[in-house]
């Protein structure tokens, strides 16, 4: 095999498009939910019996669930292409062995997503919800790392990766990195909190904003696991308003970074601040479809280009990880366990 580590621009570019791809299947999956649409077929990996079910064309419910189906399938073949690509002709191992891990995560995607339609009739008393639906929290969670992981790799690909371009003047400050990985985190809990929101039905369990009371209370007069769960999020969407503020900051103040990643931080603000808004437009409009897809879809949108521009940041650290540990000697008791495959 002639693998190198030079910049290709036809795996770049495709590895782009799969990332923008994945936005199609959370905005489907978004629509799918909020609907209510996830149980229009009671059997899996077919629809009805069917890989073109009667009815998906004329029926909302049906396109929904089946467009979203096609999309995730769609998204399957992306990674496998990917990753063959990537062990065909990527000299770096780390980067052939995330391709893997992608095709690893759609498949495990697609898996619990056919175990939510498969166990919904399972009741689960202690939590009031299915085992169905519990499985549907999870295939939320696993979108965000199946998110991660393929801009990951795209950004592996990418000409200003390879080449370090971009106008860094020298590597990133250890608190920028610290602080970006923190508001990766945050936002990872916050979208797990947000998937069980919607799945636990506790969308509207505040039904106003900003406030939790129609008299301007801060906390709920009465507190359950619906309001709960919808104050967390609240909660938590302060929190990282202020924690990417810190970020977009010491970006904009960072000596070594280029100008266009200093706009980035820019975004990630503007992006956030669109959210909230969002949020808020759902409670005002008592759960509008369009608004309450778009506020997921923009959710998904604010991990990926905070992962990005933090990816990014942390570049220096992952490429002298991975070379450290494939150049260092193996240990005089065994073989060495390295990041770094085998050229």
């Amino acid at each position: 095999m002639n693998r190198t580590t030079t910049y290709k621009p036809g795996l770049a570019w495709f590895a782009a498009l799969g990332s923008a791809w994945v936005f199609v299947l959370v905005a489907l999956g978004a629509f799918t939910t909020t609907i209510g649409a996830g149980m229009a077929f009671p059997d899996w990996p077919l629809s009805n019996g069917s890989v073109n079910p009667l009815g998906w064309l004329t029926e909302i419910d049906k396109f929904a669930e089946h467009s979203h189906r096609i999309s995730a399938t769609l998204m399957g073949l992306v990674s496998i292409i990917l990753a063959v690509w990537l062990w065909l002709t990527e000299a770096r191992g780390w980067l052939r062995r995330l391709g893997w891990m992608v095709v690893g995560l759609v498949v495990l995607q697609g898996v619990v997503g056919g175990l939510r339609v498969l166990l919904d009739h399972f009741q689960v008393g202690l939590v009031n919800t299915s085992v169905g639906r519990l499985f549907a929290m999870l295939h939320a969670f696993l979108a965000q790392a199946f998110v991660c992981s393929l801009f990951a790799l795209a950004a592996g690909c990418s000409r200003s990766w390879i080449e370090r371009g971009g106008g860094w003047t020298g590597p990133a400050s250890a608190r920028l990195r610290r602080i970006g990985a923190w508001c990766v985190g945050l936002l990872f809990v916050q979208l797990s909190i947000a998937a069980i929101v919607r799945h636990s039905f506790a969308g509207m369990a505040i039904p106003t904003f900003p406030y939790s009371t129609p008299d301007g209370a801060i906390l709920p007069a009465a507190w359950s696991f619906g309001v709960g769960i919808q104050f967390a999020h609240r909660l938590m969407a302060g929190i990282i308003g202020l924690a990417l503020a810190v970020y977009g900051h010491f970006l904009w103040r960072e000596p070594a970074a280029p100008a266009a990643l200093r706009w980035a931080g820019i975004g990630l603000l503007a992006l956030v601040a669109l959210q909230i808004a969002l949020g808020a437009e759902i409670i005002w409009t008592g759960r509008s479809v369009s608004v309450t897809t778009g506020h997921v879809l923009v959710g998904a949108l604010t991990l990926a280009s905070t992962f990005l521009v933090t990816f990014f940041v942390q570049r220096d650290t992952v490429e002298a990880t991975v070379r450290q540990a494939t150049d260092s000697p193996a240990p005089q008791a065994g073989p060495a366990l390295t990041l770094g495959a085998s050229r």
